[in-house]
């Protein structure tokens, strides 16, 4: 492939602002946590010291992106580590698989 092909390939999807405002409203009325939405770091792990997370939470939050977004996800999957490394992982898993 010559270079020119390649510089005309489109980057890999990434989840825009606007999903990225929409999960940590989610975030936080369905956890009922403590902060602002727009004062969540996208980057920060969500679990530990990040957001703060535990396991529970975050059956919630599969439960909160099933429902909104159409995307069914797997407590045994192998890819949760990655999906929920962050909220900005995960509005990037979203925007590359939801069907709502």
């Amino acid at each position: 492939m010559s270079d020119k092909a390649s510089l005309m390939q489109p980057p890999a999807p990434l989840a825009d602002v606007g999903l990225q405002r929409e999960l940590a409203a989610l975030f936080v009325q369905a956890l009922n946590l403590e902060v602002q939405p727009q004062d969540i770091d996208p980057n920060a792990p969500l679990y530990g010291e990040g957001l703060g997370l535990d396991s529970i939470d975050i059956l919630e939050v599969a439960l909160i992106v099933s429902k909104q977004y159409g995307i069914h996800l797997r407590a045994d999957s192998q890819e949760n580590q990655q999906i929920f490394r962050s909220m900005r992982h995960l509005a990037e898993y979203i925007a590359a698989h939801r069907t709502k």
